[in-house]
């Protein structure tokens, strides 16, 4: 199963290992967890946190989740995106990766997924 990816702010990641569980700010109000696949990572970052430096991006485990993961787009386009029906155990993320906007305004992805990209 694929990794999905969730983007927040540091200090929400951070609190978020103390408590051992996540859910963002937004979450009591919606009922669930905005994710995205590797392929969508770059394009939501540009469109929704551009010049934001204090982003990391949850690499998450669906294996590792006891929720529904729903792939969905709620906005009416065709391009589906996962949702994590549940708040987020901090054992079903593999890793933490450092995603500050670029320079030239834009997100990439963190260099091991930019090298597995190229072969």
């Amino acid at each position: 199963m694929p990794p999905i990816f969730h983007i927040t702010t540091a200090d929400e990641a951070a609190a978020a290992q103390r408590h051992g569980t996540y859910a963002p700010q937004a979450f009591d109000a919606e009922g669930f967890i905005h994710c995205s696949y590797e392929r969508q990572v770059c394009e939501v970052a540009c469109r929704r946190f551009a010049g934001r430096s204090d982003l990391v991006l949850l690499e998450i485990d669906p294996g590792g989740l006891t929720c529904p993961v729903v792939d969905e787009n709620l906005e009416s386009g065709a391009e589906l995106f996962p949702h994590v029906y549940g708040r987020l155990p901090m054992s079903a993320v593999k890793a933490v990766h450092q995603f500050p906007c670029g320079p030239d305004g834009r997100f990439t992805l963190p260099p091991r997924y930019m090298s597995r990209k190229m072969r």
